[in-house]
C-alpha cells in the first residue's frame, strides 16, 4: 500500500482548483483547506473519484460563526480516505444570506448532518431533500449556536452577587 501525504493531497487540489483554494494549513497532522463555497460539490466529487485520493467517508459536517467576519458562517467537512488512512478538513465560508450546495448528492450521511447545521446555525443547503429542524423545537425562531445572543439571560436573579456573599 502506498502512503498518501498531505502535500500530495494539497498539490492535487491546487492543480485542479487552484483559483478556488483560498488557504491551507496543517495542524496536528491533519490538512485543512479553505476554498470558495461555490465549488464545494466539485471539490467533494473530485476527492471521491480521484483514484489517488479516494476520500469516500464523510466523518462530520459542522458549522461555525465568526460574527465580525465579512463571511461570518462556515461549513466544515471532515473526510477520511480509508484506503490511505488520511483525514482531510475542508472549510467553506458564506455570507449570512448565502447558501451552500447540499452534499447529500455525494454522501447519504450528509442528510442529518446538514439538518443539524441548519438547526443550530441557520446555514441553508441548496438542494437538500428535507431541510428542517432536527434537534430543536419546530417553533424556535432563532438559531442557538449563532454568536449574536447574550451568553446569559440578564434577568436571571439566581446569579446576583449578593446571593454569594459578594
Amino acid at each position: 500500500m502506498t502512503i498518501l501525504e498531505n502535500n500530495t493531497v494539497l498539490e492535487k487540489l491546487k492543480d485542479k482548483f487552484g483559483a478556488y483554494i483560498i488557504s491551507s494549513e496543517e495542524q496536528y497532522g491533519m490538512l485543512s483547506v479553505t476554498a470558495d463555497s461555490a465549488f464545494n460539490i466539485d471539490i467533494l466529487k473530485f476527492l471521491w473519484e480521484d483514484k489517488d485520493l479516494e476520500f469516500r467517508f464523510l466523518t462530520d459536517i459542522c458549522g461555525i460563526h465568526y460574527p465580525d467576519s465579512p463571511q461570518p458562517f462556515g461549513v466544515i467537512y471532515h473526510l477520511h480516505s480509508f484506503k490511505y488512512n488520511v483525514r482531510l478538513r475542508l472549510k467553506f465560508f458564506l455570507a449570512e444570506d448565502q447558501s451552500i450546495s447540499t452534499a447529500t448528492v455525494m454522501y447519504a450521511s450528509a442528510n442529518w448532518m446538514e439538518r443539524e447545521t441548519y438547526d443550530f446555525f441557520g446555514i441553508t443547503f441548496a438542494g437538500h431533500p428535507n431541510l428542517k429542524r432536527i434537534l430543536n423545537m419546530d417553533e424556535l425562531t432563532v438559531f442557538p449556536m449563532r454568536k449574536q445572543y447574550p451568553l446569559e439571560d440578564p434577568n436571571r436573579v439566581d446569579k446576583k452577587d449578593h446571593y454569594f456573599g459578594r
